[in-house]
């Protein structure tokens, strides 16, 4: 059984939500997640599952209970891991009656007749009885009885007289949780993105160039995550209203200032860490940050496989491999260095005239 619902995680701004590819999808969670997932506090009708936002599911289940109305259907669906209702509305068809179409035999083809055939195939699939197999589609509601429920788009009966539907079924949900739903989502950031915060929105943009620029402006090594809560430049930065229209009207419900400043450096220094300017030398819960430009040690360890590699044949006409040296140095001194942050070191060094770059990729010591 997976994780509830529920998540510790912050809701994420409501400009994120479209760069997350499972809220345009009907997620498949099971219905227990489904009944407790959280309520969005900036847009009512839209849920989170550990931090994905979601508005429409996909069920499948079986009838547990029904109700008839004029114009809807109610039925009451369980999955095994709990049971929600659906509201299912009639189409105009159920209302006025099948219409008698009059028209004429072309070649053999009675379309009033084919026509009445499709309208009970379509009625008789919309119908369902207790204990039938039920899949619907739909959006996320909450109804006056703060019961929540599946608004059905789209409903149907399903035949599955040997189980194959239904095993399909619970083999590719618990696949989905692992790969998608269980993943946090991040937003993407390209290389040119990053160079110069273009696609950040305009408070994160300028918190990551003020926490770029300190760290360069103090020369400092190592960091602790909550430690640049203290900077008074990022603080008072981080603290000030967001600048999206919508976030203005609702920051009463939104997160409290404290809050915000602290998802703010934590989403900047996060992005720095994807750009290669800081990394983590060992993963622990202190959160100690290296900072790249200033690790004379990793410097150090860089040049010196360098060095020591290319004097070997295999590598003394044309250098070293920057996957090499990358090799190397994740072997030697931090599993975490990542592709980015060698990046820089190996343009510091040349910089320095400590290495030269060759063609493809490849270094060599001076």
């Amino acid at each position: 059984m997976q994780n509830e619902g529920k998540s510790s995680e912050e809701e994420p701004p409501s400009l994120h939500w479209g760069l997350d590819p499972i809220f345009s999808a009907f997620a498949r969670l099971y219905i227990k997640d489904i009944l407790q997932m959280k309520e969005s506090r900036q847009v009512p009708g839209i849920f989170f599952y550990k931090a994905h936002p979601i508005y429409k599911v996909d069920v499948l289940g079986t009838v547990v209970y029904k109700r008839e109305r004029e114009d809807f259907f109610c039925y009451g669906v369980d999955d095994g891991t709990g049971v929600i209702n659906c509201l299912c509305w009639k189409d105009e068809q159920w209302k006025e009656g099948t219409e008698t179409v009059k028209c004429t035999t072309l070649g053999g083809f009675h379309l009033a007749e084919q026509l009445q055939k499709l309208q009970q195939a379509q009625q008789t699939s919309s119908c369902l009885e207790i204990g039938d197999l039920f899949r619907a589609r739909g959006p996320i509601k909450t109804s006056r009885h703060r019961d929540r429920e599946i608004i059905a788009s789209t409903y149907y009966k399903v035949e599955d007289p040997v189980l194959a539907i239904q095993i399909s079924w619970m083999m590719e949900v618990p696949q989905l949780y692992r790969r998608f739903y269980d993943k946090p989502f991040q937003v993407p950031i390209t290389g040119s993105e990053v160079e110069g915060f273009q696609s950040l929105p305009g408070l994160l943009g300028q918190v990551c160039h003020t926490l770029k620029d300190f760290l360069r402006e103090t020369g400092m090594g190592s960091f602790h995550a909550h430690d640049l809560e203290t900077v008074d430049s990022l603080v008072s930065l981080a603290s000030r209203p967001l600048h999206s229209p919508s976030a203005q009207q609702e920051s009463a419900e939104m997160l409290s200032t404290s809050k915000q400043v602290h998802n703010l450096i934590r989403q900047a220094v996060q992005i720095l860490q994807q750009e290669g300017l800081v990394f983590r030398k060992v993963n622990s819960q202190e959160e100690v940050y290296q900072v790249t430009e200033q690790d004379q040690e990793l410097h150090k360890v860089t040049k010196e496989i360098i060095k020591e590699d290319s004097q070997r044949e295999k590598y003394a006409e044309k250098g070293c491999h920057f996957l090499h040296i990358l090799s190397c140095v994740r072997e030697s001194y931090s599993r975490n260095i990542s592709e980015p942050a060698m990046h820089l070191v190996l343009s510091t060094l040349e910089c320095n005239s400590d290495i030269i770059s060759t063609a493809d990729n490849h270094y060599t010591a001076l």
